[in-house]
């Protein structure tokens, strides 16, 4: 992106796509929602009168602390609930979706909010760590919603949403190159040698692989089939905690930068938001700025090699959640 699209982008007004019936009778899930977008996107939900709003967090401390906030700036208890949910380990996937399917009858929308941005190389699971949160937990978390999903579109004949938060540093060149060292076969295989990776990039490469991973999940899952729309935002650069665990240098420049252009974390928030209700068909399309933005998306992520990795990466994602749970993929398309 160039520096004139970052401006108009960064200082655009957006709309509030929420009022004070809009999520009556609702019930959503919002990851990584103890903080920033995913704090201020539960927020917005309990304003607009959901009857239910599940923040799932790692830290369930901090997530109960976000709990009281919420009810303090809304005045509405009884709505919010904090569940455990860590994308660093599958095992708590599974059990997070299986706690769902038991105890949520209707579920409208799921936010994939939560990532992670490291700068040093941990492994999960025998897997880099932003990886695994950022792409492949992230994937089989919403692989395996979307039953319920489905099942909450029939049922009460509404449109549910799933909703994965990306970044535009997905299509810098930096990204491109790191996902290029993945070869066309094992590609998250190659991706996961620490001598071959640049870690600075790792956080925008992770991106672009979970561009690539829901656009394919969305034409395994056509809209047609399921009445679940599942679409991706770039909220664009906002005022969070992202970033946190980074070395102090590069969080000093992350806070140059979001001292210039952020968006506050409530205005970033809009975005997701419109993600959710924007009525227009945007299932499989890129989202950015409270509009459609599906220009965005690289002439290289789409071309006959474009269209090979991302369905590559797809194949290695199914493989890996298939292992994780059997039959958790279905044929729909």
């Amino acid at each position: 992106m160039s520096m004139r699209q970052i401006c108009v982008e960064q200082y655009a007004k957006l709309p509030l796509l929420v009022d004070s019936t809009t999520c009556s009778g609702k019930t959503y899930i919002v990851t990584g929602a103890n903080v920033g977008l995913g704090l201020e996107t539960a927020r917005h939900l309990v304003c607009g009168s959901a009857s239910r709003v599940i923040l799932a967090v790692r830290n369930t401390t901090a997530g109960k602390t976000a709990k009281s906030d919420i009810e303090r700036s809304t005045g509405r208890k009884g709505v919010v609930e904090v569940w455990h949910l860590d994308l660093a380990s599958s095992t708590s996937v599974e059990a997070f979706a299986a706690k769902a399917e038991k105890e949520i009858q209707r579920l409208d929308g799921v936010v994939e909010n939560a990532g992670v941005w490291l700068d040093h190389w941990t492994e999960a699971e025998g897997v880099e760590t932003t990886m695994l949160v950022n792409v492949i937990n992230t994937l089989f978390l919403g692989v395996l919603m979307m039953p319920q999903l489905m099942n909450s579109a029939r049922k009460y004949t509404v449109k549910p949403r799933l909703v994965f938060l990306v970044s535009a540093l997905g299509f810098q060149a930096g990204a491109r190159k790191e996902l290029n060292k993945g070869g066309s076969s094992n590609i998250f295989k190659s991706l996961n040698n620490q001598n071959q990776q640049n870690i600075d990039q790792r956080y925008a490469l992770t991106k672009l692989v979970e561009m690539y991973g829901v656009r394919a999940f969305a034409d395994a899952y056509p809209t047609e089939k399921t009445d679940v729309t599942i679409n991706m935002v770039a909220p664009g650069i906002c005022t969070t905690g992202l970033g946190r665990d980074t070395r102090t240098l590069m969080r000093a420049g992350q806070g140059v930068i979001r001292m210039v252009f952020a968006r506050s974390a409530e205005e970033g928030s809009r975005t997701v938001l419109h993600a959710l209700f924007t009525q227009e068909d945007t299932h499989g399309k890129h989202l950015s700025g409270c509009l459609v933005k599906e220009f965005w998306i690289q002439p290289w992520m789409t071309d006959a090699e474009g269209q090979r990795t991302q369905k590559q990466i797809w194949k290695e994602l199914v493989a890996m959640m298939e292992k994780k749970q059997p039959g958790c993929v279905p044929m729909i398309s």
